[in-house]
């Protein structure tokens, strides 16, 4: 964590909105709450517990990158609570399919590849929910879990960066330190001209 150019040992607010990861996870969501609300009965807590984990797989992004402002540990803590909310709605896609003796794609699926290659270029939650109300349980189930693990894959990645920056950096307290040594050997910084000039 860095100074910034004015001296301030507090990194500018972090941007979550601009991660793929986090564009991902809305559109992952929004596959997650058309689904348990379509293919699930009414009452069934299953509903609840697959759109609350994917709401927790999107929403601890944002705010762990924005407490990574202060925070690498809590950042950290965060982004990892996401990534197992994540790994949760996996698991119930996969148990859906299964229990209905539906189809799982494998990786190399053709229909698999499709979906990959739409979401390089397609992060708009509506676009997905238009083909999500156009396809069977089946095609969604699976696109959702391609997506979930393309998330997985970034999240990692994003995961692995920030800690390789914690270990380079540090956390505030270090940050704290490197601001107040800047300034203190700092020849132009104003309190030392106004201590010289009363001299």
């Amino acid at each position: 964590m860095a100074t910034n150019g004015d001296g301030t040992f507090l990194p500018q607010q972090g941007n979550y909105e601009n991660l793929m990861v986090y564009k991902l996870a809305g559109c992952i969501y929004a596959i997650t709450h058309h689904f348990a609300n379509t293919y699930f009965e009414r009452g069934d807590r299953t509903i609840d517990q697959m759109v609350q984990a994917a709401r927790s797989g999107k929403q601890n992004i944002a705010e762990g990158i924005a407490d990574g402002v202060t925070s690498r540990e809590m950042e950290l803590k965060l982004l990892n609570v996401a990534r197992g909310s994540m790994q949760e709605v996996k698991a119930d896609f996969e148990d859906y399919l299964l229990h209905h003796s539906l189809e799982r794609w494998h990786s190399k699926d053709p229909r698999t590849l499709q979906v990959r290659r739409f979401s390089y270029h397609h992060m708009k939650p509506e676009e997905y929910l238009e083909k999500a109300k156009q396809r069977s349980a089946e095609t969604v189930a699976n696109i959702a879990l391609t997506l979930i693990h393309r998330y997985d894959y970034m999240m990692v990645r994003l995961l692995a960066t920030i800690q390789r920056r914690f270990v380079a950096e540090g956390g505030i307290k270090e940050a704290m330190y490197r601001a107040r040594t800047q300034h203190r050997d700092n020849p132009n910084r104003t309190d030392k001209k106004e201590d010289n000039n009363k001299k």
